[in-house]
């Protein structure tokens, strides 16, 4: 046995899968996904075949031939789920498996018509990443085991499905019902696996991008990412040629945990992006940049996933770089910093989980999740970038994306090309003091710009400094704004609360970043005026980002307790399960 992945069984020594031929229906009624899925073999195999599954019922197994297929679940294990073996005979082409998801599925959430915007039809939507395919469909859940598939996907009449892979048309099926078909052709990883179903309407912002979203949130969204276009044109110029076709968008109701999931082909999206100035646009420039980083070439484990998220951050930095000039950066890399320094904070318990290589074995990825990874990891590249020099680092990564097109890499195999393109650049890094050592080295980059210093100093001199100009505050950007909330003093009074607020509106603005920054630091300081909108954001948002640290902010005080246990109570149920664990480990902190 040769189990390369500690969060799957795939065992590289068996059959590997090549392609999946999926036939699913959607029943909302019961809320379960079941069908047929197919497994297509690379080459006539025999023997044993161990998938993963969780929470899956498998209710028999055939070959290609029709012989029916001996398979046997092994006994639950709280990370993995349990063991699928399969045993077939020589000259097997494929498997298929008919199955049926729990209604528990961490991979799928299944929404009432009064959870969504348009209140008349129930929504689904999969989330897949770290290691949830496997709640979806049986599969060789690891990101080394890639495929490609072709699905048929079956739902009620008036609602359409749409999927992270090129539509081939729909039809109706029996009575009430119609069938959706789709082909992803190049290989991708299961945790890149995305299927969604709602009430939907679709619009084209070019002749290869598309916004799909809510009937009444449609008009919003095409307006907000109108420069999507501009965007991938930028990206292609820096990191070669966009290798999926078309980049299509999905923008998803509140409870969808993350800002954005770069499922090829179709990003999903939160619509907390949607703040009605295109103020946070760079959420689409991020996951359009993993269509190279992370898509395109993507880490083998959970272990290197730096290699995603922190060469994305940096592609998506370049990005705003070339469209809005190096003091945007600038400003990014300042947000990004503060977020970095408070997730050290967090894993100051758990320093092992700061180091860019990671050994989770045991671990549960979503339990390792911060932005690390994100942040440490795009200033490691950023390291690299410098010392080999910016048009020199640039081909690399052009040479980086060729040679490793459509594979999942480790950090090993990363930084021997490294070593192979640049003799010694390594070692001139340190890199094993990123890789393998706790926080942030202190050789790490600096980003400084005149601006981001004048915000920084007056931030720190609020309080003291009345002369700031609360009417030149008013005009600032919301980069701006959202920098100087971060440098301000943690510990504030209600008089300096009241005039923050006054000076930028603070409660109520449409963009969630400044939004939740805000109420952060209202919170935990007990400014009560600011509870009603921090009540409100946990009740309607579902974002990780946003839900976590408010409710972290809330324990800081008897009154913030009060509220959070209240409003969990009720906001529970319409939480993603990821969201409802990280907001419950964090109310399970507070003092009794």
């Amino acid at each position: 046995m040769a189990r390369v992945d500690p969060h799957s069984y795939f065992d590289d020594a068996q059959p590997r899968t090549r392609s999946w031929r999926l036939r699913l229906r959607a029943d909302f009624e019961r809320r379960v996904l079941g069908g047929e899925a197919t497994m297509v073999f690379d080459s006539p195999a025999k023997g044993t075949l161990d998938l993963d599954t969780k929470g899956l019922s498998v209710e028999r197994a055939v070959t290609d031939a029709g012989a029916p297929v001996p398979f046997e679940l092994g006994p639950e294990e709280p990370i993995l789920g349990r063991r699928l073996r399969l045993s077939f005979p020589p000259g097997t082409k494929s498997v298929t498996l008919t199955y049926e998801t729990s209604p528990a599925a961490a991979g799928l959430q299944w929404l009432s018509p009064e959870q969504t915007e348009g209140k008349r039809l129930p929504f689904l939507f999969s989330q897949c990443q770290a290691i949830h395919a496997r709640s979806v469909l049986p599969c060789q859940d690891s990101a080394i085991a890639r495929v490609s598939y072709a699905a048929e996907v079956n739902v009620p009449e008036g609602l359409t499905a749409v999927m992270g892979a090129g539509p081939e048309g729909d039809a109706p099926a029996e009575a009430g019902r119609r069938t959706f078909k789709f082909r992803m052709p190049q290989p991708i990883p299961s945790y890149l696996f995305a299927l969604a179903v709602g009430e939907l309407e679709g619009r084209d912002l070019s002749h290869r991008c598309r916004v799909w979203a809510e009937p009444a949130t449609i008009a919003a969204a095409a307006w907000e990412f109108a420069g999507t276009e501009s965007m991938i044109a930028r990206a292609e110029a820096l990191f070669g040629p966009y290798d999926w076709d078309r980049y299509d968008m999905l923008v998803l109701p509140p409870s969808f945990p993350y800002g954005g999931m770069e499922n090829p082909r179709m990003t999903f999206l939160t619509p907390t992006v949607l703040a009605g100035d295109r103020s946070l646009v760079d959420v689409v420039a991020h996951e359009l940049a993993h269509s190279w980083t992370g898509n395109l070439v993507s880490n083998a484990t959970a272990e290197h996933f730096w290699l995603n998220e922190g060469f994305t951050v940096w592609a998506e930095r370049r990005i705003l770089k070339a469209l809005h000039g190096e003091e945007a950066a600038a400003l990014a890399w300042g947000i990004g910093q503060r977020e970095l320094e408070e997730a050290l904070e967090r894993f100051h318990d758990k320093p092992e989980l700061t180091r860019l290589r990671t050994r989770l074995e045991g671990i549960d990825p979503d339990d390792a999740f911060s932005v690390v990874p994100y942040e440490k990891g795009a200033r490691f590249v950023v390291a690299l970038e410098r010392a080999a020099g910016e048009e020199a680092f640039d081909r690399f990564v052009k040479s980086y994306m060729k040679a490793f097109r459509f594979q999942s890499v480790t950090t090993e195999r990363f930084c021997a090309f490294v070593e192979s393109s640049f003799p010694g650049l390594l070692a001139q890094v340190d890199a094993p003091a990123w890789l393998d050592q706790p926080g942030l080295p202190e050789s790490a980059p600096r980003f400084v710009s005149a601006r981001l210093e004048e915000l920084t100093g007056l931030a720190r001199s609020w309080r003291t400094a009345p002369a700031t100009g609360d009417a030149a505050m008013a005009k600032w950007r919301p980069d701006e704004i959202l920098v100087f909330l971060q440098q301000l003093p943690r510990e504030l009074g209600p008089e300096d609360c009241a005039r923050l607020d006054a000076a930028l509106s603070l409660t109520g603005r449409g963009n969630y970043e400044i939004l939740t920054a805000w109420l952060c630091l209202a919170s935990a300081n007990g400014y009560e005026p600011a509870y009603e909108r921090a009540r409100l954001l946990l009740m309607r948002v579902g974002r990780m980002k946003y839900v976590r640290p408010l409710y972290q902010a809330l324990g800081k005080t008897p009154s913030g307790r009060a509220l959070a246990r209240q409003v969990f109570a009720e906001a529970a149920p319409s939480y993603h399960a990821l969201t409802r664990r990280a907001a419950g480990a964090v109310m399970a902190q507070y003092p009794a």
